[in-house]
């Protein structure tokens, strides 16, 4: 099939580039030149892996391409997805500009049928409301009438980030809200590669569609703040919530995903997706209550690594210097957006303390953007040497790398054997007989 994605942000890079692995003919639009010629040189924006040998291998063929040209693209393409950003805008809601601007391009420029799909994570009611652009760009053009038809779609996207190209290859459900039979089956058999092996397509109508991601990225965010809770609770009674999650964890009904303590959940998804619902549901009447809560307590924990450093250090962490693991907000991305790492350097960094962090792949983006204005952080190319003339180690992101560390390493390089860990990554017992004082999330008694 042919097909144009618009937006080569994270969600509509992977999406073409999957589907063009697949043998469609995809261009892939963006308006930032740069990016577009970067693109063609094989220079990625954004880290996940697999994703820089797909596009290059699937640029050299000519199943993909790229352009500022959404005209060529439109002219080209049988299908259009709208896969730009939907920020989160002050009150909370979701930012439609961009969606909607690309929907008047795509009726200014339309000549022929075709399926319009909403790719970009919106609030219920989009569709409609870009089937009303299209169709006001459309009647200018065509007052006597409009000599074609299309349709508009929902395809919510559900990738996880450091796995997005095999969520896409090999998804576990791929849902499409559509009102037109005809436009459904066209979805249905595009998604058939991915789908052969196992029947995962759910077919439903458009605004349950758009309803399905926020309920799911909710559920999953609300999954971990639960979690947190118990884990809070558990250090005020004495218990240790590592073991209190295996024991719920066995239960099929709750299960083990998504329910490991730690600093709080970050990236593009949860924080502003949970926010939109929040919002979507005020507008209708209805006060979310657990939802509102599901980002009051993620907010919470993200200062619960401070508050243990500061237990233990005081106030005043003038003079004090800490090592820190890891800046994205989740292993295999350089994604930092809302990324607990970024709370608790300026906190840590706003009474006084000297940072000294590592990331296997975040680092030039915590340098160049996030955290280009916070004095007193130094980066280093090597996790154990920031641990020289440190007081104390952080865990911040369970990079692989970060699982097995050389104990006696870090004891020789620190200045006091102290690490806080806010993923519980490491055995307790076996820092005990290292001699660390080791703090984790949500364990009673953290030893010293």
């Amino acid at each position: 099939m042919k097909l144009s994605m618009v937006g080569t942000g994270y969600v509509g890079l992977v999406t073409g580039t999957c589907f063009a692995e697949m043998g469609n003919d995809v261009i892939c639009v963006d308006v930032d030149n740069e990016k577009i010629e970067n693109l063609k040189k094989g220079i990625i924006p954004i880290y996940e892996p697999g994703l820089e040998r797909l596009v290059k291998k699937n640029y050299k063929k000519g199943t993909l391409d790229f352009t500022t040209d959404i005209k060529r693209a439109i002219d080209n393409s049988n299908i259009i997805f709208i896969a730009v950003g939907t920020p989160q805008s002050e009150d909370g809601s979701a930012d439609l500009q961009y969606v909607l601007n690309v929907a008047k391009d795509i009726g200014k420029h339309m000549s022929h049928d075709m399926i319009v799909v909403d790719k970009s994570t919106v609030p219920v009611g989009t569709a409609d409301l870009v089937k009303e652009t299209i169709e006001v760009e459309l009647k200018n053009r065509y007052p006597n009438g409009v000599p074609f038809e299309f349709d508009v779609v929902s395809n919510p996207e559900f990738l996880k980030e450091g796995d997005a190209v095999s969520d896409f290859m090999k998804p576990d459900r791929v849902v499409v809200g559509a009102n037109s039979e005809k436009s459904l089956n066209i979805m249905k058999e595009l998604y058939r590669p991915f789908t052969m092996n196992h029947e995962r397509f759910i077919a439903m109508d458009v605004r349950s569609a758009e309803m399905t991601k926020y309920a799911a990225n909710a559920m999953l965010a609300t999954k971990i703040s639960f979690m947190n809770e118990i884990a809070n609770i558990c250090e005020l009674v004495g218990a240790d919530v590592n073991m209190v999650r295996v024991g719920i964890g066995s239960d099929k009904r709750i299960g083990y995903h998504f329910i490991y303590p730690g600093i709080g959940w970050g990236g593009s998804c949860f924080p502003k997706d949970v926010k939109a619902l929040e919002k979507i549901a005020l507008e209708n009447g209805y006060e979310p209550k657990i939802i509102k809560a599901v980002s009051e307590v993620n907010a919470r924990q993200k200062r619960k690594l401070v508050d243990k450093i500061i237990d233990r250090f005081g106030n005043d962490l003038e003079s004090k210097v800490f090592a820190l693991w890891g800046l994205a907000f989740k292993p295999q991305t350089d994604d930092m957006r809302e990324a607990p790492s970024i709370a608790i350097i300026k906190e840590l960094v706003s009474k006084g303390a000297k940072i000294k962090a590592y990331d296997p792949e975040a680092m030039e983006n915590a340098k160049n953007f996030w955290l280009k204005d916070t004095d007193n952080v130094e980066y280093f190319d090597n996790k154990y040497d920031t641990l020289n003339e440190s007081d104390a180690m952080l865990l911040v992101t369970e990079w692989k790398e970060f699982r097995s560390p050389d104990f006696y390493e870090i004891k020789k390089r620190l200045k006091n054997p102290i690490i806080f860990d806010g993923r519980n990554q490491y055995n307790k017992e076996l820092l005990k007989e290292f001699g660390f004082e080791y703090y984790q999330i949500g364990v009673g008694g953290n030893f010293n």
